[in-house]
């Protein structure tokens, strides 16, 4: 018995199997995100990226700010290293930065420790503190310079009262650089006790008591406790601090003017670079020296950074030589 098949017709239209789905563009979904940081970036490269390109440029041409730039390649490099005037302004930049940065590191981590350790006001002393950092540098240095100033001055006022003779403070190069320092001392003392009590205020309290214990006074324990703990804040505000000291700029500006006072005697680096730039229209050799600034500010952070940051890894290495020699004799 022959059996038959019944044939089914091919169905009309069948649909083909789609396959595996289409991934879809990561790039395209990540769109919005890219479109909503992309107001930062456009501005960083217009006002931050382009300049900082554009001064290595025109630090390689001589230019006026209007005419054509004249390809000189090294020239005002070479000629910066021989210009009397830009070493003035180191060495004026690096005595006014002695004299500002060490005292004020110092008194902030005093008044730090003192409003640590207050009970009463706190919240008030932090605020009366920090209030000379927001204050105009333009009116702080007006009232430094009626404070400094030759005849009429409170500080000479207060000299003669006393049976001194008065001081020309803005006549002589010490003064100048004497009344600058000050102007920074008293604007950044209060911001940086403000960032030394934040890192008092992260070291546990057991520390002291396990000092107290073993008869630390309260100078031991500070010099010997609280300072070693405070090392990465300590190498924070020396950083900030040597940048901000070798950028003095509008102290130097009100209070001596263009002419940088009797002598340059108060022309800092930033001082000279305006003067090149702005006043003298040489904007290559402005740019140059605003380059030189950069070279000086990494030297001198890394510099700080060995001396106070430093510490620690040479105390390792010592630790590990001492180690790897107690093997050896031991075998």
């Amino acid at each position: 018995m022959a059996v038959t098949t019944k044939a089914f017709p091919a169905t009309v239209g069948t649909t083909k199997d789609p396959g595996p789905s289409k991934r879809p563009n990561k790039y395209r979904q990540a769109l919005p995100q890219y479109a909503a940081v992309s107001p930062f970036f456009i501005l960083f490269a217009v006002f931050g990226a382009f300049p900082v390109l554009f001064s290595i440029w025109i630090s390689f041409h001589s230019w006026n700010g209007i005419g054509a730039m004249k390809w000189v390649g090294l020239q005002q490099y070479s000629y910066l290293l021989s210009d009397p005037k830009f070493w003035q302004s180191i060495g004026n930049t690096l005595i006014i930065w002695v004299l500002s940065t060490v005292p004020m590191l110092l008194l902030a981590l005093v008044i730090a420790n003192a409003l640590h350790n207050a009970t009463r006001f706190r919240s008030f002393y932090r605020i009366a503190y920090f209030i000379p950092n927001v204050t105009s540098v333009v009116a702080v240095t007006m009232v430094f310079g009626s404070i400094f100033s030759n005849n009429f001055g409170l500080l000479n006022a207060f000299l003669q009262s006393i049976g001194l003779t008065k001081i020309e403070w803005l006549t002589q190069p010490w003064g100048i650089k004497v009344a600058i320092a000050s102007i920074v001392t008293w604007r950044w003392v209060g911001y940086n006790a403000i960032i030394f009590l934040a890192g008092l205020q992260a070291i546990p309290g057991d520390v002291y008591e396990a000092a107290k214990v073993d008869g630390a006074s309260s100078r031991q324990t500070f010099w010997r406790v609280t300072v070693p703990l405070l090392r990465p804040v300590i190498l924070f505000t020396a950083v900030t601090s040597t940048i901000g000291g070798l950028q003095i700029f509008t102290e130097s500006q009100v209070l001596v003017g263009d002419t940088g006072g009797p002598g340059g005697s108060g022309t800092t680096i930033v001082s000279y670079l305006y003067q090149s730039a702005f006043l003298n229209n040489q904007f290559g050799y402005g740019a140059a020296i605003g380059w030189a600034l950069f070279i000086l500010i990494v030297l001198f952070s890394i510099i700080n950074w060995r001396l106070i940051g430093g510490g620690d890894e040479r105390i390792a290495r010592r630790a590990a030589r001492r180690t790897g020699r107690e093997q050896a004799d031991a075998r």
